[in-house]
């Protein structure tokens, strides 16, 4: 296939596409499948063909609508009527009245739209919209057209520079200038050079890698491909954990689809560029997000950390310059390229550009998938999107940057998203997780949960980090249990404070951000179970099952 094929099919299948007058898109993520999206996309399709509207009404499984909390979710257009919680009794009549009769049933639409409007969807625009596992519904939406782009009119270094110029930052949660990493590995004389997509999603409650791969894998694949181009490397790895089976596959198919039509391996477009791309699944630890652990890994090693510099940059995959990158800011990619980086520049701060993808869970009315512009405060997150909290409780706090993120009270609720806004006041961006908590919450017990997990997690392998968090688990064991003292909490700022200042990776870093957040912002509720042995949520205290025998 050569370049300018590309621009026929995608003519060619808006065509097939407009074909049809009504589009009917499942939701067959992860979320929906577990609620019986697949029974009910079957059950559209026997509908459809009971009314006789196979011509007419086309019926395709989608990625993530982001409405996770009422799937099965099933979008309609044109018009872009959304149906939630479907089953298969509704399917029936979503046909006949909506399609036959032209009179959407309102009683079953999602009726919350605060949570869309506040919305900036540019990563996730193709979510809910195309079929994953079909190439040709990326291209009919514009898929696969920067990579043209790039091929026929962009040198290497003008690819970099248009990044450079957007101020794309990657999104796996340090925020380093994209541009600027790219460009170090693209003057790196060593070679040959690799491209790592970090899709380890490792933070407990955190699905926006996993869901924009299972939505639109082609994208991530189309960033790649461009990333490549720029620095030019030939080989890049993709590095998912294995408990994502429906991304794998997604995947999967997603690199065959491309490799079959000359996007992928050698002499791409029939030009001189070659790429190939490889899947390689993690086992499930969390220190395998760390960009150093992750080359370990793919190198067939145990994903340890590693001290830096040298940096992967130019010494990364067995000692070869490696750009490694996150899913979602490869994703940013292509619409960089097509629409310029000055045009993406104009999303966000002046800081932080663009937008930031969130999985929005925990004591909410509207958990889900949320995509924001950059700037956008964390009040409107919470009250506007995801429409407060729930059973009409009150807000005691949110958890910002998943397990090594921080505790934020009510009256930072105005503090804008962005690196710089999170981090002045102790939490992180993360991998992109938001979790609210209502006034039943323990804040000494939500640090300790975060605590253990870090425990857990801990490769081992830095004394801060590893003796530093099992001494932070003691001290809530003993605060939790009754028997700590006034002096525990001093040495719980000490140890947080050494962890943080002497651990080797970003884990240990950035662990005690949950102890740090809840005694600065919640330290009442340390005194009160220390000096009163109270927990007002009454979640410490209990005893366990052997204690309470005897």
């Amino acid at each position: 296939m050569k370049l300018v094929d590309l621009q026929t099919i995608a003519e060619n299948e808006v065509d097939f596409q407009r074909s049809y007058k009504h589009r009917i898109n499942v939701c067959s993520s992860s979320g929906c499948i577990l609620f019986g999206a697949l029974k009910i996309l079957k059950a559209f399709k026997d509908a459809v063909k009971e009314f006789g509207l196979e011509k007419e009404c086309k019926v395709a499984r989608t990625g993530c609508i982001g409405t996770c909390s009422v799937g099965p979710a099933v979008l309609i257009e044109p018009g872009d009527y959304l149906y939630q919680n479907v089953s298969t009794e509704k399917v029936r009549e979503i046909v006949r009245d909506h399609i036959v009769l032209g009179l959407p049933i309102k009683e079953m639409l999602y009726k919350n739209e605060s949570f869309f409007k506040k919305q900036k969807r540019l990563v996730l625009k193709n979510a809910g919209k195309i079929d994953p596992h079909r190439i040709q519904d990326y291209i009919a939406m514009g898929g696969y057209s920067a990579l043209v782009k790039c091929l026929a009119t962009m040198t290497p270094q003008g690819v970099i520079c248009e990044v450079t110029s957007s101020g794309l930052r990657g999104r796996g949660g340090a925020g380093f200038p994209t541009g600027q990493k790219w460009s170090l590995v693209a003057r790196a004389h060593s070679s040959p050079k690799y491209i790592v997509a970090n899709l380890d999603e490792g933070d407990p409650g955190v699905f926006a890698n996993r869901t924009l791969a299972e939505a639109d894998p082609h994208a991530i694949l189309e960033g790649m491909l461009i990333a490549a181009y720029a620095i030019g490397a030939e080989k890049g790895y993709l590095y998912i954990r294995a408990e994502y089976p429906l991304a794998i596959q997604t995947l999967q198919k997603a690199i065959a689809q491309a490799r079959s039509m000359s996007l992928l391996g050698d002499s791409i477009l029939e030009t001189p560029f070659k790429f190939n791309v490889e899947l390689r699944l993690g086992a499930g630890a969390f220190i395998a997000g760390e960009e150093t652990a992750i080359l370990a890994s793919i190198e067939g090693k145990r994903a340890m950390p590693k001290p830096r510099p040298p940096y992967p940059a130019t010494y990364g995959l067995w000692g070869k310059p490696t750009l490694i990158q996150n899913v979602e800011t490869l994703a940013n990619i292509p619409m960089i390229v097509l629409n310029g980086g000055l045009w993406f520049s104009k999303t966000g701060t002046t800081e932080c550009t663009g937008t930031k993808c969130f999985s929005l869970t925990g004591n909410i009315n509207n958990p889900g998938l949320i995509e924001v512009s950059m700037g956008t405060t964390l009040r409107e997150v919470v009250f506007d999107i995801g429409g407060g909290v729930q059973n009409e409780r009150n807000f005691k706090a949110v958890l910002v940057g998943g397990p090594s993120g921080g505790c934020l009270p009510e009256a930072l609720l105005d503090q804008p998203i962005d690196y710089e806004s999170l981090k002045s006041v102790g939490a992180i961006m993360g991998s992109g997780g938001i979790v609210v908590l209502d006034d039943g919450s323990c804040m000494v017990d939500t640090a300790k949960f975060f605590t253990e997990f870090c425990v857990e997690e801990s490769c081992g392998k830095c004394t801060p980090c590893r003796a530093g968090l099992a001494r932070v688990k003691e001290i809530f064991e003993a605060i939790t249990k009754g028997s700590a003292r006034l002096e525990d909490i001093t040495t719980l700022e000490k140890v947080s404070a050494y962890i943080m200042d002497a651990s080797l990776c970003g884990l240990g870093q950035t662990a005690p951000n949950p102890v740090i957040t809840t005694l600065r912002y919640f330290k009442n509720e340390y005194l009160q179970h220390i000096t009163e042995k109270t927990c007002q949520a009454g979640k410490c205290f209990k005893k366990e099952e052997g204690e309470q025998k005897q």
